[in-house]
């Protein structure tokens, strides 16, 4: 089956174009190697995806014929991202939150202030 498809069909992507051209742009890599959208997946290959900031991975568990629901595409796909991984997730969720909103100017003396202490307890 080919590795867009298979994306497609598990979910990875929503589109089975937006799963080719990941391929293309060098998001996709089975054994650290990028791959084209033609190449061929195999029981128990190790597929990374790029998604900034994190790179999943993903063990081929079984194939299918068709796209099914996301309940049915558990069974031929196993996620092994490490949980570093998700964790620069859950960082970049938490620091949007304090996004200043557009349109506000710039920010005041005492609103600079607690900015800078907040960034500065991330380290």
């Amino acid at each position: 089956m080919r590795i867009d498809k298979y994306l497609w069909a598990v979910r990875v992507f929503k589109t089975r174009n937006k799963a080719s051209q990941a391929c293309k742009n060098d998001r996709v890599f089975v054994g650290e190697q990028a791959v084209k959208p033609s190449r061929d997946v195999k029981k128990g290959d190790i597929i990374q995806v790029k998604q900034n900031p994190v790179t999943y991975s993903y063990r081929v568990l079984g194939f299918l014929s068709k796209r099914v629901s996301a309940k049915l595409a558990v069974q031929y796909v196993e996620d092994v991202t490490p949980a570093e991984e998700k964790e620069k997730l859950e960082q970049v969720k938490r620091m949007k939150k304090y996004d200043r909103p557009k349109g506000w100017g710039r920010p005041t003396k005492k609103e600079r202030r607690k900015l800078m202490q907040f960034k500065n307890k991330g380290l």
